[in-house]
Parts: C-alpha cells; structure tokens; sequence
C-alpha cells in the first residue's frame, strides 16, 4: 500500500483491525479534505466551476425529475430549509426553475432547466475525464472493485445518518 508525506501513523500496525481502520479513517480524512479542496471539479475550465451542494442537488433532480423541496430534501437525506438555502442561487443563476405543482397550484416544484442540464453534463463530463486520469493506470476491475466498494461505504454512512439520535448529514464536521 502506498504511503503519502501527510500519513503519520506507522503502517506496520495494518496487520490488525485497529491498524486497519485507523488508515481507513486517515484516508477517508485526507479523501474530504482533497475533495473539498479540489471540490473535484474536473478539469480545464470547467475545474472548481460547481460546488459539492449544487453538482448533487443538479444531479438529483435530472435523475429524479421534478420535485417539492421537501421531496428533494428527503430523498437527498438533508432537512428542507438547507434544500431552500442551497437552492436560491440556482434559481437566481437560471439552473433550476421554480414552477407551480400541476395538482396544487399553491406548492412550488423544482426543476432542472435546460441550461441546468447543460452545465449539469458539462460538469459531469469534466469530472468523468479527471477519473479517468486519475485511475488511468487502474484495470477496469480494480476501477468497478473501487465504484462497488464507495458505493456501499457511502450506503453505510447514509444508513448511519437516518438513525434515531445521529447528527443530520448536513451537521456533520468536516473531518
């Protein structure tokens, strides 16, 4: 396993869970902070363009269609009034339409606009080209063995967040 100069634990210690899980916390760590720092934008121009809050509320909303806040806040695990707060300045930008609900004229829905879509795939396409040179080097396997195993550690976070008593997923540090 490679080491990077910010890992400061001894790696001989891997050997048992304890080792073991220390290194994955530290690197779950330096993962959020890089993310965070790089925001992983992509690349080109496109690079640091669209922050973590607007690329998932974007993408939820073309993978889900258009939705209340509170459906939106619901299905992203996050609490309504964040969903507004995120919300406005793309509204304001012209990514995101605010229309009436077509049963109940007085409820606001959600919506991807067209020039959401486009910065939504611009974005995307940005960002599937900084995987692929970041995992450049990876078999495809080792790249599906990495997207099966994030997606259920993601999983298990996203369960931990819905149990009774833990912190809200939009209250939880940094790291």
């Amino acid at each position: 396993m490679p080491t990077t100069p910010e890992m400061s634990m001894d790696m001989t210690t891997v050997g048992d869970d304890t080792g073991l899980l220390d290194v994955l916390q530290h690197e779950v760590a330096v993962f959020a902070r890089r993310a965070e720092q790089t925001r992983l934008g992509g690349v080109g121009q496109v690079r640091n363009s669209m922050d973590r809050a607007a690329y998932l509320l974007l993408n939820r909303l073309d993978m889900e269609g258009p939705m209340g806040v509170k459906a939106l806040a619901a299905s992203m695990g996050i609490d309504s009034s964040t969903v507004t707060r995120q919300v406005a300045p793309l509204v304001d930008t012209g990514l995101v339409k605010r229309t009436s609900h077509p049963e109940d004229g007085r409820a606001v829905v959600l919506q991807l606009s067209p020039r959401g879509a486009a910065r939504l795939e611009e974005v995307r396409s940005s960002r599937r080209q900084l995987m692929a040179e970041l995992t450049h080097d990876w078999a495809p396997k080792e790249r599906e063995q990495f997207c099966a195993l994030l997606t259920r550690f993601n999983g298990a976070l996203s369960a931990r967040m819905s149990v009774p008593g833990a912190p809200a997923a939009d209250q939880q540090p940094a790291g």
